[in-house]
């Protein structure tokens, strides 16, 4: 069994990994990695800037921020990979954004469309064969609502006027075409991508007054945001809010159509779950229509309630009380069936958490609920202000945090704390396993979920069991145990 380490521990397992450094790079490295204990509320890594050359990041690039998180789960519009087939081709389908709906007919979130750069395309540039794609595509696919260019790196290099073909393209073919400037080489990682791709939407949707289906207004109405539909996160999300009496009327951007996404403008609140993704649009939903938005976290039982009982508040009493009659009567009862089966076999386990987005911290009490305790976590591409909120969920035990950590520190920290079950990437899932620790994929849930919700916390504590306990760790030895 892993053990939980005080602060000094930890602190001294940190000089030793950075002590396998040069100089220079362990005087860097050393801002990224710091101990955190219940109670901090400045304990913070150094964030945001760029992986240190020559170190395995595990980070992603602007494009994959842009296409593969933000505008690629919106079903019914085609997004295009401007530039080679590579990009594209080893990214499609990969997140598992479930959606509803005709693959190739009415719904396109699966399959790679490119334009697929020559080495012509990049002398005489690209704009003419964009401009066909497009056409052919209107022809291939009449049923597809738009397009949105995503830029591959070469674009930026050679100067392509996307904004001039999405205008024009637009213009001939009758629907909406959005420009996205996300060259892989822009910022420091997928985090640009974000940021570009929120504000290529407020630009292309918001700003120019794109109208979404006709709705009849309420006052309970809600857009879910910031949540992709990984392996069904945001129906189980869903299932939620409309049992409490909301009507959610935009999913933002998980098996979300661009109507659903103009009709955001008519919600009475945001209810942002991936803050680092789309908060951009959020803050500027506040300022430009008034919509107020808050975070909820619906990983764990802990955490689901307080969050529904925080959005409830936002409304009359009828929903209120529809809330706690929910949490009393209905999922209280179901999900402490949940932890008297799972806790035992899992009480007092340790987990080392390093992923992206939201996950390093909203996870960790849905761990705790089971009676585990996160030693480590991280993220790949946070900011000062995802740190800031992680500090609130350290409420157990003395807690390693490291920002954008390499492949040498990721294994050091697996060999040195000998946690029971990594949590992390599929970059590092194969890493692990070699060393004989039990590992669950926390960007795509391995092939299962949803995690979100009532349901997801019955399959991620199955799945942390199946994990944990299973059988063929049994017969495969860690390298300390050898």
């Amino acid at each position: 069994m892993g053990v939980v380490v005080d602060k000094e521990t930890a602190l001294k397992l940190i000089e030793e990994i950075l002590s396998q450094y040069p100089a220079k790079a362990k005087k860097d490295r050393a801002k990224h990695m710091v101990v955190a204990e219940p109670g901090d509320d400045k304990c913070i890594p150094k964030s945001n800037v760029k992986s240190r050359p020559g170190v395995m990041t595990v980070r992603g690039c602007a494009y994959a921020g842009s296409k593969g998180v933000v505008w690629g789960p919106i079903k019914d519009m085609i997004h295009i990979s401007h530039g080679p087939v590579g990009c594209g081709y080893y990214s499609r389908a990969g997140r598992r954004n479930y959606y509803i709906g005709t693959t190739g007919v009415d719904t396109f979130v699966t399959p790679h469309f490119t334009t697929d750069f020559q080495e012509r395309d990049i002398v005489f540039g690209g704009d003419k064969k964009l401009e066909k794609a497009i056409h052919e595509l209107n022809q291939l696919f009449p049923l597809a609502k738009g397009f949105t260019i995503q830029s591959e790196c070469p674009i930026g290099l050679i100067g392509d006027d996307i904004e001039a073909v999405a205008r024009k393209t637009s213009k001939e073919i009758g629907k909406i075409v959005v420009p996205v400037r996300c060259e892989g080489f822009r910022g420091v990682s997928q985090s640009l991508g974000h940021h570009i791709a929120n504000d290529s939407m407020r630009d292309w949707i918001y700003e120019k007054g794109v109208k979404g289906q006709e709705i009849e207004p309420s006052p309970y109405d809600v857009a879910i945001w910031g949540d992709y539909n990984i392996g069904g996160d945001a129906w189980a999300s869903r299932k939620i809010l409309e049992e409490m009496g909301l009507r959610v009327v935009t999913q933002w951007s998980g098996d979300g159509t661009l109507s659903e996404v103009a009709n955001a403008v008519k919600v009475k609140y945001i209810l942002v779950h991936c803050y680092r993704s789309s908060n951009y649009l959020a803050r500027y939903f506040e300022e430009k229509f008034g919509i107020p938005w808050i975070e909820y976290n619906f990983f764990g039982p802990t955490q689901i309630f307080a969050s529904m009982r925080k959005i409830a508040s936002l409304f009359d009493e009828k929903i209120q009380e529809r809330t706690e009659e929910l949490i009393e009567k209905v999922y209280k009862p179901r999900l402490d069936r949940v932890i008297e089966k799972y806790r035992p076999r899992l009480e007092g386990k340790t987990v080392l958490l390093y992923v992206g987005g939201l996950r390093p911290r909203h996870i960790i009490t849905a761990f705790e609920d089971l009676g585990m305790n996160v030693v480590a976590t991280g993220y790949e591409f946070a900011h000062q202000d995802d740190y800031q909120r992680t500090l609130h969920y350290i409420d157990k035990n003395a807690t390693i945090i490291v920002d954008d950590a390499t492949a040498w520190e990721i294994e050091e920290l697996t060999r040195k704390l000998r946690p029971d079950l990594v949590a992390s990437g599929i970059k590092e899932k194969y890493q692990a396993q070699k060393m004989g620790v039990p590992f669950r994929q926390m960007h795509s849930w391995d092939y299962s979920g949803p995690y979100h919700g009532i349901e997801g916390f019955e399959i991620f504590a199955r799945d942390v069991d199946m994990a944990v306990n299973g059988n063929v760790w049994k017969f495969i030895k860690a390298p300390w145990q050898q």
